[in-house]
Order: structure tokens, then sequence, then C-alpha cells
């Protein structure tokens, strides 16, 4: 072995090991991530109205000032990580006073005060800080065990019980779930409005699985003259108030679902298993058959769901939907599925076309069309 490949060989190496110490101590970001929400680290810049130096930042927090240099170090990485930059202050000459920092995109959806967000920006404060709580974190230590184990999810395997039936017993995570789950419906208000040609000629929603309703409101803000009937478990629907073009009804997707042009399905699928989904779709495949039949517009599916992609997503993208993929499996008997998967369970379920929009972020919108 010559000298220029025994470096080689070594530079791949120290790559490699590199690369396995980035993936072992990715929690720390995590965790450095929950620190900053924690402390309201975004809020205290975003409430600051301008560049905030580190003296500052330690004032509005009410740190000690032996904390400033950790704060810095916690800064250090989080700026990386792009939740935050730093930028120039003109006219400061103090020492660390020439530097302030300011919110990133990213660090712009974690405002927890949205109150005064003037740009009405969604929020995932919610949303992280659920998937950060150590009820989430710890089950993962057990991924391996449960591998060896009979429960059908790994969150099952640390609970003995299924998370949804945890969540029924625990409100606090009830709340925090639901919390997030809204954080993240309300990212959908960002295209809603982009929607015209996909709503043309709809009259009618069915928002399956559609909660208290949230996602079903942005959507009628952006066409008022839909009506939408939310299906729910009827504990979930109970005495939430209705509208005239908002309708709530307590019952089972798998057993009925009423008539309407549109039968929506918001990051709901993926809770399932193909088998369950198959199912479902058959029930919608019904109701929209029986629609045709009585003379009616010719109804269709909306999906909104992920579709993973490794052929054309952007590799942190796929990444993500494929650790998407694992918490399906951490948490429920679901999963998140390639176009074909999907195309399979639409053709099997008796559908002839679909159509697939990929203009929300992590995930798309399908339209399936008997």
């Amino acid at each position: 072995m010559d000298l220029n490949q025994s470096q080689r060989e070594a530079s791949e190496l120290f790559e490699a090991q590199s690369h396995i110490y980035r993936h072992v101590f990715n929690y720390a970001t995590s965790m450095s991530l929950k620190c900053a929400l924690e402390l309201g680290i975004p809020d205290a810049i975003h409430n600051h109205g301008k560049p905030i130096t580190i003296q500052d930042l330690v004032l509005k927090l009410n740190l000690p000032n032996e904390k400033t240099i950790h704060l810095q170090r916690l800064m250090r990485l989080l700026i990386h990580s792009k939740f935050f930059s730093i930028t120039r202050i003109d006219g400061q000459n103090g020492e660390g006073e020439n530097e302030g920092y300011v919110l990133t995109a990213a660090s712009k959806l974690l405002l927890k005060n949205t109150s005064e967000n003037s740009q009405n920006i969604p929020n995932l404060f919610s949303f992280a800080y659920f998937n950060l709580d150590p009820v989430v974190m710890t089950p993962w230590q057990f991924l391996g065990k449960w591998f060896h184990e009979s429960e059908a999810t790994i969150f099952e395997t640390v609970n003995q019980i299924p998370m949804w039936e945890f969540a029924n017993k625990n409100p606090k995570f009830n709340g925090m779930f639901n919390d997030a789950m809204t954080s993240d419906s309300r990212m959908m208000s960002l295209a809603a409005s982009d929607y015209h040609e996909i709503f043309a000629g709809v009259h009618s929603i069915v928002d399956v699985g559609g909660g208290t309703g949230l996602y079903a409101k942005i959507l009628l803000e952006a066409f008022p003259h839909i009506t939408c009937t939310v299906l729910d478990l009827p504990h979930v629907v109970a005495d939430l108030t209705e509208t005239k073009n908002l309708k709530y009804v307590g019952g089972d997707m798998f057993r009925s679902i009423p008539s309407a042009d549109v039968i929506l399905f918001k990051t709901v699928l993926h809770n399932w298993g193909d088998d369950a989904v198959l199912k479902i779709l058959k029930q919608c495949r019904e109701t929209i058959r029986c629609r045709g039949e009585g003379g009616l517009s010719k109804g269709k599916v909306i999906i909104i769901d992920m579709v993973v992609d490794v052929k054309h997503d952007q590799n942190e993208i796929t990444e993500t939907k494929m650790v998407f993929d694992v918490m399906m499996m951490f948490f429920l008997t679901g999963k998140e599925r390639t176009k074909d998967e999907w195309e399979k369970l639409f053709l099997e379920a008796g559908f002839s076309e679909y159509k697939i929009t990929n203009n929300l972020g992590l995930r798309s919108l399908i339209e399936v069309f008997p």
C-alpha cells in the first residue's frame, strides 16, 4: 500500500467517524432547541424589535450574568442549525455588542406569543415542544427491545397501552398532542387560497378525522360558498359550535362516511396500515358512486399526506419523511407511503386515476377520482 492510498483510506475513516458522531449526537441539537423554547429565546428576540446583543438577551431572559458565555455557545450551535442568524449592529463599539441575533424563517415558526406577529405566520411551537417532551423522547430508548416484542408499536411496549388509550387517560399528554396537531394544521392556511382549481365546482366537503374543525375553518375562509361537515369520533365533536356552513357529525369512518362532493383526509390515512386504509378508501368509493347514480357532480377524494420520493426530493426532505415514517411505527401502525404504494391502494379500492400536487412542503395534495 502506497502512502497516497493509505492517506485516502485514513481520510475516509475520519470522515466516517465524523458522520457517526454527528448522528450519535444529533439529539444535542434537538435538546438545545428545546432549551431555546423553554427559555423563550425566539419571543425575546422578536419582542426586542431589532437585532439583540448577547448582553441584552441575557437581561431579557433574566439569566445570571455568568451564564452569558454559555448562552453564546448555545446560540452558536442554533445559528449553525439555521434557527437563528447574526447580523452586525452599526454604531456599537463594545466587545460582543457589535453583533446581534435575529430570527430566521424557522424560529419565526416557533414564536409562542403569536398575538404580536403582524404577518400572521403559523406557529409550530406546540408541535416542536410536544415531540421533545420526555413522554415522547424516552420510548426511543426501547426501539431495539420492541423488535423482539409482540406489541404493535414502540409506544405500547413502553407504556403497556396504545397511544390513543394513553391519551384518554392522561389529559396533559392529550392536550399537548392536540395542541401539536392544531399547530401543524395551521400551516395549511399558507396554501389554502391556491386551491381554486382543485375546489372549482365543489359545494360540499366531508373532513374525515377533522377533529375540532380547524382545517375545515381554514378552507371555509378561502371558499365561503362550500358547506363542510367534520366527521370524527362522537366525544371529539360533542358540544362543538356549528355555523351555517360548518357541521359536525360523530361517527366511525370505517362504518360510514357522509356523502359530499369531496371526501377529505388531512394527515389521517398515514395513521393506519394498508388493510385499514384500503377499507376506508372502499367506503369512500361507495359514497362517491352513490352520488354519481343520483345524477350529481362527480366526486373525488382529497388526501393531504406525505409521498416519499427518493428520486426527486431534496435529501433533507427525504430524510425528514423517512423520520416521520419511523415515527408512525413509533406511535401507531401506519406509515408514510411512496407514490407506488399510494397508487396500489387507489387501484385496489376501485379508483381509476389520481393526481399529486406538490406544494405543501413535506406533504402533497392527492386528488383521487372514481
